[in-house]
């Protein structure tokens, strides 16, 4: 429990403060559980209710108005700041992420409730009674003429002065996170200087009386994050929900973990001794639902895939599923518009949103076919640009191929015979004495497109893996990609006039995917052949190709209509709702690596 033996040190001095304020709860007849940990406090007012009510609004009341028309209140929160002088101190309560300041007079709560106002310390709870009054420096503030102890911080809280700033150590302990951080630039300050008053019988501070010092930098209002996040649910439910979709739950614990490229986790079930997986998808579930006549369905719920972490990945994630049925990816591309600006309008108020630095604006989007994409970012200092054509056929992608390697080798001078025994880290320094870090990334790409068609990948993946890496990085504003390769789509409608390709889209926000949409085949005759290539696939080494699902194949045997499936994905939506640049700063408790400590033989 303990870091440090400083730590534990301070925990025994809490005890200590503790022990004497059970003793004062005795004096008042209480109980010792009574008076350390009670289990009630009749509160009046939440903090935020109380500021929007006579502090936050366009004319706040003024002292004349208090004293003619006394506001009474009783409030609980967490101490933020204390000062004591004499026998009147100032302190901060914290409350749904808002402050309050109170002031305590030793002879307007007592002596025994003075007493236990010196025994606090910073992140205690306690209840606050009394009725409010403006100071001199305006800041209205809550005169107690009761006060009573809720419950102590045994540990401290982060350094006093920035808050808790270390960012792995903000994931780890959110619960301390969530109210250290809530936007207020003002730095804590505990047991500083009491403000000086202006005598003794006058409860109006000196403009000492709350002035701490100021951060450099404000910390993030990591609560209104969370906030943000749960608008974002709540509005995707309405937008649905008015639109007479049906929100549904679908298994978790799979035998087979289909609609998705991803590796699952791996579980067994005792009772019926049975391997199953954590879901990574719900999309199989959900079409079976629509075969059922469930018409418009939509599922909010979690993802599990046993892939690495980043800023944008989370072995554990949030998606948003729904299916229409007798709409095609045209339809779903219109929605996804209205989605995205309805949520943003819900939540933010405005369509604009800062990402990275950047002004997204979420109602201009941009359409483009992943080909086009390709063309339109392909890097100016790499000669050999491909055209539509190039991407028609796995012979055209070869004979693209081959022309930019010629180039490529003349160009960072080096033999054809060279090249081959070179490892991707010794081209790249090659190439980057040519050109940019990007155009090298593009070139290592492309050059390795010819031999990984002559070891018999499909061309539509690697016209995939090829616009991830020309074009992704591009797509700041939103942007939707349109017209996959069928051997990256297996659960995807071919497209009537061109059957290498299919009618899927995913839609780019701030350089990353945010949702994944396509006409959903419904032949189970093709869907049937699409699993057997995926099955091929699983033979090659590919352990993310989709397994065979017999009982899906035959519920398309059932009729499934037209139907158009969109996944998005929650935790990056909300990354550019509330300009997160990690995945970790939107999620509560994302997983982290287990702390090792060292044994102390091991540390000599």
């Amino acid at each position: 429990m303990f870091e440090s033996e400083f730590e534990e040190n301070l925990y025994r001095v809490r005890e200590e403060k503790l022990g004497e304020i059970a003793a004062i709860g005795e004096r008042a007849g209480l109980t010792r559980a009574a008076a350390t940990y009670p289990n009630q406090f009749l509160f009046t007012h939440t903090i935020p209710e109380l500021r929007a009510a006579y502090i936050d609004v366009a004319e706040p009341m003024a002292e004349e108005q208090f004293t003619a028309q006394p506001v009474e209140a009783a409030i609980a929160g967490r101490l933020m700041q204390i000062r004591v002088q004499g026998k009147a101190g100032f302190a901060q309560l914290q409350q749904g992420g808002q402050r309050l300041q109170i002031y305590v007079r030793k002879d307007a709560v007592g002596e025994d409730a003075f007493a236990l106002y010196k025994l606090l310390d910073l992140g205690d709870h306690i209840g606050a009674r009394g009725y409010l009054f403006v100071t001199r420096t305006g800041e209205t503030t809550l005169h107690v003429t009761e006060l009573k102890f809720l419950a102590k911080a045994m540990l401290a809280l982060p350094d006093k002065y920035h808050g808790l700033e270390d960012v792995e150590l903000r994931y780890r302990q959110r619960y301390v996170d969530l109210f250290m951080n809530v936007g207020d630039s003002k730095k804590q300050v505990e047991h500083g200087p009491a403000p000086a008053l202006a005598n003794e019988t006058e409860p109006y501070a000196s403009t000492n009386e709350s002035s701490p010092v100021q951060s450099d930098t404000p910390p993030p209002n990591v609560r209104e994050v969370f906030v943000k996040r749960a608008s974002v649910l709540r509005a995707l439910r309405q937008f649905f929900d008015t639109r007479g979709y049906l929100e549904v739950e679908t298994p978790m614990l799979v035998g087979i973990a289909g609609g998705a490229a991803a590796k699952p986790f791996l579980t067994h079930h005792n009772a019926l001794d049975l391997d199953l997986s954590l879901r990574i998808a719900p999309e199989l579930y959900l079409k079976r639902l629509v075969v059922g006549g469930l018409d418009r369905v939509y599922e909010i719920n979690r993802n599990f895939r046993n892939e690495g972490i980043s800023t944008q990945h989370n072995p554990e994630f949030t998606m948003l599923e729904f299916y229409q049925a007798y709409a095609n990816y045209h339809d779903l591309m219109n929605l996804t518009e209205e989605i995205v600006q309805f949520v943003a309008m819900q939540v933010n108020g405005t369509t604009i949103s800062q990402f990275n630095g950047v002004d997204i604006d979420l109602a201009k989007w941009t359409k483009l076919s992943m080909r086009e994409a390709i063309i339109k970012f392909w890097p100016k200092e790499l000669s050999v640009i491909p055209t539509v054509d190039s991407f028609e056929s796995a012979d055209n992608l070869a004979e693209f191929s081959h022309l930019f390697d010629q180039w490529f080798l003349a160009k960072i001078e080096v033999e054809i015979d060279a090249f081959e025994k070179l490892g991707n880290a010794q081209t790249r320094i090659a190439a980057q004495r040519f050109m940019s870090d990007y155009a090298s990334d593009v070139a290592l790409t492309a050059a390795t497109l010819k031999r990984r068609l002559e070891a018999g990948e499909p061309s539509g993946k690697l016209i995939a893996d090829l616009f991830e890496v020309v074009a992704e990085p591009h797509l700041i504003q939103p942007t939707i990609i349109y017209d996959f390769p069928l051997a990256v789509s297996p659960l995807s409608k071919q497209k009537p006039d061109e059957p290498e390709w299919v009618e899927r889209f995913e839609f780019y926000i701030g350089g990353f995917e945010v949702g994944n949409a396509f006409s959903e085949l419904n032949d189970p005759a093709e869907q049937r052949r699409r699993f057997e290539q995926q099955l091929a696939e699983r033979d090659r080494g590919d352990d993310e190709a989709h397994q065979m699902d017999e009982d899906y194949v035959r519920a398309l045997g059932y009729g499934l209509p037209p139907t158009g499936g969109e996944g998005i994905g929650i935790d990056r939506l909300t990354m550019i709702l509330t300009g997160s640049r990690s995945i970790r700063d939107v999620i509560l408790f994302p997983l982290l690596r287990p702390i090792v400590k060292q044994n102390a033989a091991e540390t000599k």
